[in-house]
């Protein structure tokens, strides 16, 4: 039997769905999941800026020691960012993106233009990870 894996599962966003699937991802694997996050509040900031607070945990937990095996992103995450900021230390680590959802499908509020800048760091965050899972066919097929 394989060993188990070390995951750094990275949840900028913790609230809600993205909380509920992430921890009930963590609890259900046989991999030793370590989540990294932050609150569930301003989620274009998260977006935008919530790989430098991953990274600071990252590099945190490779200061003791500890190295993760796959790096598992969560659809809120601006992926290409992370990576930068993280490169050296873990350049050869398998990355898996999980799409919650699609900023580029997920519906405005009425009145509202859609914003695209989000589904950019999307699709950027896509073509960086080794592989992409979706949530849903609807999501896949989108």
């Amino acid at each position: 039997m394989d060993r188990p894996l070390t995951i750094w599962l990275l949840n900028p966003y913790h609230t809600g769905s993205h909380r509920a699937w992430a921890e009930g991802y963590a609890g259900s694997s046989r991999h030793r999941v370590r989540i990294l996050s932050m609150t569930g509040t301003f989620w274009k900031w998260r977006m935008h800026g919530g790989a430098l607070e991953l990274a600071e945990q990252a590099r945190a937990l490779l200061a003791t020691g500890e190295r993760p095996d796959l790096l598992l992103a969560t659809s809120m995450v601006n992926l290409p960012a992370f990576l930068a900021l993280v490169r050296r230390e873990i350049a050869a680590v398998p990355v898996v993106l999980y799409m919650h959802e699609n900023q580029l499908t997920y519906p405005p509020p009425p009145g509202a233009k859609r914003d695209l800048t989000f589904g950019m760091i999307q699709h950027l965050s896509m073509l960086a990870a080794d592989r992409v899972c979706f949530n849903s066919a609807y999501h896949l097929e989108s």
